[in-house]
């Protein structure tokens, strides 16, 4: 996976950006799941519909919570009631996307064998965490190229 991901690193340096990186990264993950879950031609057929529909479901939830993140009005709310009422919205985005993951997670045993059905959480974690620490590096040598070395 570090290869995959550095070699795609390499050759977007060489050429031109020719898509969204959004849409590298959603690439990158599914060839990442599909190789962790390793499914048959018919299991892929029944699950990257259910796949796809579930990760609509998730982008649509953040991209709500991100609208509805206001700045706080503390001249009209005191801190303890903006406090409360953050926490209160942030339990209901948890809620919310508790939810979807477990109608998704029945949908998904229903289409892949159990084994298989319970990785599909556990391979998006772990690739999230890579990809995490893929940036991190990256930014970290960045910032070693591009920082003390330059004022000498």
């Amino acid at each position: 996976m570090f290869v995959l991901l550095t070699h795609s690193g390499v050759s977007s340096a060489q050429q031109p950006p020719a898509e969204n990186p959004v849409d590298k990264i959603k690439a990158i993950q599914i060839q990442y799941l599909a190789q962790k879950l390793n499914l048959t031609a018919d299991e892929a057929q029944k699950f990257w519909p259910v796949y796809n529909n579930y990760t609509q479901e998730v982008e649509q939830l953040i991209a709500e919570r991100h609208q509805k993140k206001d700045p706080e009005k503390l001249a009209n709310d005191n801190a303890d009631d903006a406090a409360r009422k953050n926490m209160d919205k942030e339990l209901k985005y948890e809620k919310r996307m508790l939810d979807i993951k477990s109608r998704y997670s029945t949908e998904f045993q229903r289409v892949l064998p159990g084994r298989k059905a319970g990785m599909v959480f556990k391979s998006e974690r772990e690739f999230r965490t890579m990809m995490i620490n893929h940036l991190n590096t990256r930014r970290m040598d960045r910032m070693g190229q591009g920082g003390p070395r330059r004022r000498q």
